[in-house]
């Protein structure tokens, strides 16, 4: 049963381009989300050109649905205008919405376009009350929280901010908090996740090895990154009640029929209980049955349940699991095989015996896949329709053994029920309640109403109505032809009809009547998108051209440590300002009100859920530094009067987005490392105010995962404080061979880090001449003595800077990283 906390809730589909958006439509989306040109999560999707687009926001609008363009990727600076033209442009070919990441961007287009709404992207990463609140008080309409959120930690967002909410409802979970992911970006030549282009290394095969070489990845287990997907249609009452407004629905690179079958099952089960009609346990089996026979890594809801653990992990494989519909009994071959070697033999063609545990079609895709031999799989068709309990026989391309699982991986009748909706007319026709006025001696007339919003009316007068001549025209007669909708995008559910007695009419003038009024009912619909006009765009933000000027900001080696004695060997080697994470700062005995004595800046965490509030809210003061990683954390320091300063992980790539956040109370900004030397030297120079700096010597920061990698050697106790593999040094060993450190905190959260150490101290002289005056060394994962050397040469970079000399060549074995190859 459903509450009253969410009314008209939004099932909201994806589409990555046309095919797979009427699709959406015809499943009964009540919105669907997709992308234009290039600035968007998913830029390998076929998307739009602006034709289509136009054409298919033409039909969503006339079946009542609303179409959202997605810009949810960080802007580059010089990419400002060409954004927000896209915006203008879709906007004006009929988009309702759009969903944006980069605060730039969106902080434009409110003061540029105050009426487009605006829905913030999960990948700007909010989960908490307060983030949400400061997006709406910047005028953002909608906020998409992140996927990690609980039911409970949702209805607590939903009770305090009024503003809609998006939920991930169905599809795949990224390993990283959206938004904060660098992993692509340093693994795999800058294919940036933050701009549309991630290369999914996540989905890739992982070794855990310790310090000593051993490898604790238990067999079966090689995904340590990979989850399940996400899958709530059992949850739909729950996630309502909780304040969900839009149930969100990941797959903007699936085919249509992945669309069609999966927003079909979430339509006929939302309207289920919005109606609070009972679900037959039979009903529920074969909605479920339809969603495990679309591409899915196994389902869970671990997150919306408020778990992180094991079960929530592909392990075994990252590709479609499907659903297992039953197992090989055996094979017998395909011919003669006298005098052939058993292996030779099982080479050969074979009829395969299989016992189904479920329905399958005829054409369906199955895969035939043992334990023992998990690579050793094949795929077949399964012959005909067959029910439950059956055994059947199929063609395979060689035998295989009893035992093996038959996993049903392509439903032919998805991919039949998404050709005969796409071979539609009209992909969905729009319910209308109809009224006909028939009086002696007056128009004839037929008006046509929206049952969605019966404020949009269609109306059409015709000929004179006269006294029948032979038979009288009925009520009946005119439902009959009056509710003939035809090609029209509309179809007729209740009738209201106004008939004097004896009325005589043709019937051919009636169908031009209603066919008149469906045009008006279509012209009246499309009237509130169609009058649109482009904006007067202005330039992006107004910069203020302030170069550098030595005085204004001294420039500083800084450096984060993990301990005081770290502290005070970087002091000594030349750091001015020392950095410690928050519970780096609690293990040392330091406390919120002792931070100013130990002269050490905290730095707060990149998730600020409300179970972290308690832990990393009391380190924001009045008059004192902190670096933050969180919207949420920014709001809270702006509102203390704390000096705020950004960490990387709120990603500023453009003038706009450096400003606006300045005048929100940032007092400080950590530049992202996707940035190149050439960007940075773009926008450095309109700092204002501001204070830059930027990560030169250490390990990037490239994931922060809810549930903790080490779990991935099947040895959790489930007590983090008593955990010894958190003392270990474990990395992720990828198919290349690279090392990423790994590290979990005391709330499980695990975060990986790249491999190859950045050494940027070289370009130091180039990022003082931009304006960059704080140059970190980040110690978190080495030892005092190779700290103690890191913050020496840093040091040395920057006096060979200030006095003209050129610093010392890059460290062997390090990275520039992303300073001149950029991201995609």
């Amino acid at each position: 049963m459903t509450s009253s906390r969410t009314s008209n809730p939004e099932l909201l589909a994806p589409a990555g381009g046309p095919e797979p958006f009427y699709a959406a439509l015809a499943a009964g989306a009540d919105a669907i989300y997709c992308g234009m040109g290039s600035f968007n999560a998913r830029r390998k999707a076929n998307n739009f050109t602006d034709e289509a687009f136009q054409a298919a926001c033409r039909a969503a609008h006339l079946a009542g649905s609303r179409v959202y363009v997605t810009v949810n990727v960080v802007i580059k600076d010089e990419e400002m205008r060409e954004a927000l033209a896209l915006i203008d442009r879709c906007w004006q070919l009929g988009a309702d919405a759009f969903i944006i990441q980069d605060w730039g961007l969106f902080f434009e287009v409110r003061r540029l376009m105050p009426e487009v709404e605006t829905h913030i992207s999960t990948q700007a990463n909010i989960h908490d009350a307060r983030g949400a609140a400061w997006c709406k008080a910047a005028g953002a309409d909608r906020v998409t929280l992140s996927r990690e959120l609980s039911v409970d930690e949702i209805a607590h967002i939903h009770d305090a901010v009024d503003i809609e909410l998006e939920v991930f409802s169905h599809g795949a979970i990224c390993f990283c908090y959206s938004g904060i992911c660098l992993l692509s970006s340093f693994t795999s030549r800058g294919r940036s996740a933050n701009r549309g282009m991630c290369a999914q290394p996540c989905r890739l095969p992982y070794e855990l090895i310790d310090e000593s070489g051993r490898s604790w990845s238990a067999a079966g287990r090689e995904r340590a990154l990979c989850p399940r997907d996400t899958c709530t249609v059992d949850m739909l009452p729950r996630l309502l009640d909780a304040g969900a407004h839009a149930l969100k629905l990941e797959g903007r690179m699936k085919a249509p029929d992945y669309v069609h079958s999966i927003v079909s099952a979430y339509r006929a089960q939302l309207d289920d209980v919005l109606a609070r009609r009972p679900i037959s346990s039979q009903v529920a089996e074969a909605r479920y049955r339809q969603l495990k026979r679309c591409f899915n890594r196994d389902f869970t809801t671990e997150y919306q349940q408020g778990r992180s653990g094991d079960e929530m992990m592909s392990y075994e494989r990252s590709n479609n699991r499907g659903q297992v519909v039953g197992e090989v009994l055996g094979s017998r071959p395909l011919g003669n095989t006298r005098g052939l070697k058993p292996d030779d033999k099982r080479r050969r063609a074979a009829w395969t015996r299989l016992r189904l545990d479920e329905p399958v079609g005829k054409g369906d895709l199955l895969e035939l896949r043992h334990d023992d031999e998990f690579d050793q799989f094949l795929t077949c068709l399964a012959p005909e329709d067959t029910a439950a309990g059956s055994i059947i026989e199929c063609r395979t391309a060689r035998a295989m053994p009893a035992g093996a699982r038959v996993r049903l991986i392509r439903s032919q009748a998805a991919l039949d029920a998404a050709e005969a909706a796409l071979k539609r007319p009209v992909a969905r026709k729009r319910p209308v309640d109809v009224r006909v006025i028939a009086h002696l001696g007056q128009p004839f007339t037929v008006e046509l109403r929206c049952v969605d919003d019966d404020a949009v009316l269609g109306r059409a007068e015709g000929f004179i109505i006269e006294a029948a001549r032979t038979r009288a025209v009925c009520a009946d007669d005119l439902i009959e032809h009056v509710g003939r909708m035809g090609s029209s995008p509309f179809e007729a559910t209740s009738f209201d009809i106004q008939l004097d007695a004896g009325c005589g009419m043709g019937f051919s003038a009636v169908h031009r009547v209603r066919a008149a009024a469906c045009e008006a009912l279509e012209r009246a619909i499309l009237a509130l998108h169609e009058s649109r006009v482009p904006h007067a765009l202005a330039a992006p933000a107004e910069r203020r051209a302030e170069p550098y000027a030595a005085e204004a900001a001294v420039p500083e080696i800084c450096a984060l440590v993990t301990s005081r004695e770290a502290a005070r060997l970087a002091r000594d080697a030349g750091a001015v300002r020392i950095y410690m994470a928050v519970d780096d700062l609690l293990a040392a005995g330091v406390s919120p009100q002792g931070i100013a004595r130990e002269k050490i800046i905290p730095v707060l965490d990149e998730v600020s859920r409300e179970v972290d509030h308690e832990r990393l809210d009391p380190w924001l003061a009045s008059g004192t530094p902190a670096a933050v990683g969180t919207i949420s954390e920014l709001s809270l320091g702006a509102e203390r009067a704390s000096l705020v300063e950004l960490r990387s992980c709120i990603p500023v790539h453009n003038v706009a987005c450096m400003q606006a956040l300045g005048e929100r109370g940032a007092n400080g900004i950590w530049l992202s490392p996707e940035l190149t030397l050439a960007e940075i030297e773009r926008i450095a120079p309109h700092r204002g105010s501001l204070t830059l700096g930027l990560t030169v010597l250490g390990a990037p920061r490239v994931m922060t995962s809810e549930h903790c990698i080490l779990q991935v050697a099947g040895a959790c106790i489930h007590d983090c404080g008593r955990c010894r593999l958190r003392t270990r040094d474990f990395k992720l060993k990828n198919i290349d061979g690279r090392m990423l450190p790994v590290r979990t905190g005391l709330n499980g959260r695990s975060h990986l880090y790249d491999g190859v150490t950045l050494d940027a101290t070289p370009q130091i002289p180039a990022l003082l001449a931009a304006g960059v005056t704080r140059f970190l060394v980040d110690g978190t994962l080495v030892d005092n003595d190779e700290l103690l050397r890191r913050v020496t040469r840093a040091k040395r970079a920057l006096d060979a800077a200030l006095a003209g000399r050129t610093p010392d060549k890059r460290l062997a074995g390090s990275s520039s990283g992303c300073l001149f190859q950029g991201v995609e």
